[in-house]
């Protein structure tokens, strides 16, 4: 499969995006009390809630990373390809 310049720039922008808003996602799930059983952040044990967005979060930028990379690969990919 070959990548056009545009559509690998588009996937290095998702994984750029994936990075700048998850880990923001991240920080306000642990800043909320349902994440934490004594309901006060940090305090208690982490809750369901908690881990499933940790599980959430870290699919996500993994996923996230592998299409910016895709996406990497593809720009130079189409720079190395004479044009006809």
């Amino acid at each position: 499969m070959v990548l056009s310049r545009g559509w690998s720039l588009f996937l290095v922008g998702v994984g750029v995006w994936t990075w700048v808003i998850w880990p923001r996602f991240a920080v306000a799930i642990w800043n909320d009390p349902r994440a934490w059983s004594a309901g006060t952040v940090g305090e208690g044990s982490p809750t369901s809630f908690l881990w499933v967005h940790v599980l959430l979060i870290a699919a996500s930028l993994a996923i996230g990373t592998t299409v910016g990379v895709l996406g990497i690969r593809g720009w130079l990919a189409a720079r190395r390809r004479p044009t006809a």
